[in-house]
């Protein structure tokens, strides 16, 4: 007997079954599913409303969003956690693409050709361990990849003004009091979109610097960048020279130039 002849008389038997011992899925088990879906969304419904009216269920909002802010971290809903943290895992730009296309797209390319792949009709538990074994252990990578998500914190602000020490150290500016400087100023403005040395965050596509001043731009090129990117073609940048003084913009300025690449 031909495999198709088997899912034939299987599905046959499985009629006959339904006729003598149960219901089919439809209409009766849909119709289930239905009313259930339709509680489920008229209690989201009840809580929004709640959420709205009163204050049982918490505030509106504890601050009202700045469109202008550069410092804003934005953090995935819950169930994405496992995804957010994945992108840590991957964190260099030529492995971004394994973490947000590569492992999702096998894994849900497995996941909708299990049934094509296997077709038997076994259903004890006993008798699937590749299956029961593979659940869980997605389950578990899941499970430890949301974890760690929900608790990662962000190498930003006064978290990466304490690896300013290491930097001096590996780069060799330890002595240059302006530089150092510079660094600090850095850690707690640019730390934002810019990465040093494994440190802060790499967003809308800004390099990491932990060698620009390997370039020889000198103190006065990026004196001028920081202080207006926009003259160079750098739309996206904050001017600095705006929010910083003279001064500052010379510490940050001068320790660009002394980070040569780690030693």
């Amino acid at each position: 007997m031909s495999s198709l002849d088997q899912r034939r008389a299987g599905y046959k038997r499985y009629k006959e079954d339904v006729q003598r011992r149960g219901k089919p899925f439809f209409p009766p088990a849909m119709f289930h599913d239905t009313v259930m879906s339709l509680v489920v969304v008229c209690v989201i419904i009840v809580l929004a409303c709640i959420w709205k009216y009163t204050s049982l269920l918490g505030v509106h909002y504890a601050a009202k969003a700045d469109p202008g802010t550069t410092s804003f971290v934005p953090r995935p809903d819950w169930y994405f956690y496992f995804l957010f943290y994945l992108l840590r895992i991957f964190k260099w730009p030529e492995t971004v693409i394994i973490g947000t296309i590569g492992i999702p797209t096998i894994c849900l390319v497995l996941l909708l050709g299990l049934p094509f792949v296997d077709t038997r009709m076994e259903r004890r538990l006993s008798r699937r361990p590749v299956a029961i074994i593979a659940a869980v252990l997605v389950i578990l990578s899941m499970g430890a990849l949301t974890w760690k998500g929900a608790t990662a914190k962000e190498s930003l602000g006064s978290e990466v003004l304490g690896a300013v020490p290491d930097w001096a150290e590996k780069q060799g500016f330890a002595a240059n009091e302006v530089a150092v400087a510079g660094a600090e100023l850095f850690a707690q403005s640019c730390t934002t979109c810019h990465t040093y040395l494994g440190a802060g965050s790499s967003n809308q596509g800004a390099p990491d610097l932990s060698a620009i001043g390997a370039s020889g731009q000198g103190v006065d090129f990026f004196e001028r960048y920081v202080s207006d990117p926009s003259q160079f073609g750098n739309t996206i940048m904050p001017k600095f020279g705006e929010q910083l003084s003279k001064e500052q913009i010379h510490q940050i300025a001068v320790f660009l130039d002394a980070s040569k690449g780690a030693k």
